[in-house]
């Protein structure tokens, strides 16, 4: 007689919460391991064989895409926010996520490489056009300011975060190499 415990194939019906748990691993393992981790890995997190991993992401950048579109959902979220202290709010959230997801910036430099219409950092440079704008006009940035110096910024913590040879550290590191940046930009709280 079948045990009552034994697993049945859900065949399409699982397709949907597969997809999410594959999400939700390669998520994880990515901030964890970095944009390398093997994509095996992330199936075996997510409780799928790698047959549903590819069906659903048939490549790294696919599986990375919709990992990190929820960043960018975040971030131009943020951008629409037109308080004093939009950008502020911004930059922080964009140093956390380059801190504690420093594989959203591998997947846009291999995006970059592997496709040549992929618009990643020109989505990133716009959403930051609206905030800086109104953080200059406040005076909170100088009138010279533009995306470009937030990019490279932005490339300055990942560096930091990428090469800090203890990761307990690296908050830590991340903020001593923003203390080398002109005040104008918004310091990240503590723990934040």
């Amino acid at each position: 007689m079948p045990s009552s415990r034994t697993r049945h194939n859900r065949g399409p019906a699982a397709a949907s919460d597969n997809r999410a748990a594959v999400l939700a691993a390669a998520r994880s393992l990515f901030a964890d391991q970095g944009y390398q981790v093997p994509l095996n890995a992330i199936a075996r997190a997510a409780g799928v064989g790698q047959g549903v991993l590819y069906r659903h992401f048939p490549t790294r950048l696919d599986l990375a895409f919709a990992v990190f579109e929820e960043n960018f959902a975040e971030l131009e979220a943020l951008a629409a926010d037109s308080g004093p202290e939009g950008f502020g709010r911004l930059w922080r959230r964009l140093v956390e996520m380059t801190v504690a997801e420093a594989a959203f910036v591998e997947m846009v430099v291999d995006a970059r490489r592997a496709l040549p219409d992929y618009d990643g950092p020109r989505r990133l440079a716009a959403l930051l056009e609206e905030p800086l704008r109104r953080a200059r006009e406040a005076g909170s940035a100088p009138a010279t300011a533009d995306p470009r110096d937030v990019l490279t910024a932005v490339r300055m913590v990942y560096g930091v975060t990428v090469t800090e040879p203890d990761r307990d550290h690296t908050r830590a590191a991340v903020e001593r190499a923003l203390g080398l940046l002109p005040r104008w930009f918004p310091p990240i709280p503590e723990g934040g």
